[in-house]
């Protein structure tokens, strides 16, 4: 079994993937993704994303404001809270800091990233964190708001082995996405090959990133095997403990049930 523990279905472009949303989701199936996390980056569109979440069995969500998203509603603590209650939901995010994207002024961007966490400490719900550019202040404001007590997620990893090692420290698991797939990735199949088994997921984040031997198409669910068959070689363990670990790890990290 492999689960997508990231992965944007409201985003999805059904006519570039030849289908609607029950063809990916059964394409999905098919490759043994039995479970997903759809992941909220606005609360503009939170509606939608919980609406999937609530047709399908198998599909988690979560609530969040990205924190690339400028032109929009600015969730509060009690907002999240609130939000945070349905039962599908099982974490707090996307959240974190992107200093590639957001030049200058990253103050409001570092205050969303403390509002989220503290909404998570309150429902005790973990974090999915997106960190790009921006590896000393992600690490200082996770330690200096005690997201340790609820961890988490270092979705979409690409930084190396010290912001690693960081990360684990503070309770949180690191996801490879289809980058761990791209040839110049040398540097994150070194991450790969070192963090503990019992502390990796595996994601698409699709609609983005497509992983070889698929870059360059829209990405989908289906594809996160890609991303565990990369990692099954990178540390040369049979396909199958990478599936197995992972999807151990989304249900102990997300508090879900068999």
């Amino acid at each position: 079994m492999l689960i997508d523990s990231h992965c944007h279905l409201d985003r999805l472009d059904f006519d570039a993937l030849g289908g609607d949303l029950d063809h990916v989701l059964q394409t999905a199936r098919q490759q043994g993704v039995e479970q997903l996390l759809s992941v909220c980056v606005n609360l503009e569109t939170f509606p939608a994303v919980l609406s999937i979440a609530e047709q399908y069995p198998f599909v988690y969500a979560s609530v969040g404001v990205h924190p690339d998203e400028r032109e929009c509603h600015e969730p509060t603590v009690d907002e999240l809270i609130v939000l945070a209650q349905h039962p599908k939901i099982v974490a707090i995010g996307e959240t974190g800091l992107d200093y590639f994207h957001c030049k200058g002024d990253v103050a409001w961007q570092q205050e969303r990233f403390r509002t989220h966490i503290r909404a998570a400490l309150r429902v005790g719900k973990p974090l999915i964190v997106h960190s790009r550019e921006a590896k000393a202040d992600t690490v200082r404001i996770l330690r200096e708001e005690g997201a340790e007590r609820v961890g988490g997620v270092m979705h979409c990893f690409t930084e190396d082995w010290e912001m690693a090692q960081a990360a684990l420290a503070l309770n949180f698991y690191i996801s490879f996405s289809g980058i761990v797939t791209f040839n110049s990735a040398h540097t994150l199949r070194d991450v790969a090959a070192r963090v503990p088994l019992d502390r990796m997921l595996v994601e698409t984040d699709s609609p983005y990133l497509a992983p070889v031997p698929k870059r360059g198409k829209t990405n989908q669910p289906a594809y996160v095997r890609h991303v565990a068959e990369r990692i099954a070689g990178v540390r040369k363990i049979p396909l199958s403990s990478v599936e197995e670990a992972t999807s151990e790890n989304f249900m102990r990290l997300f508090n879900i049930s068999c």
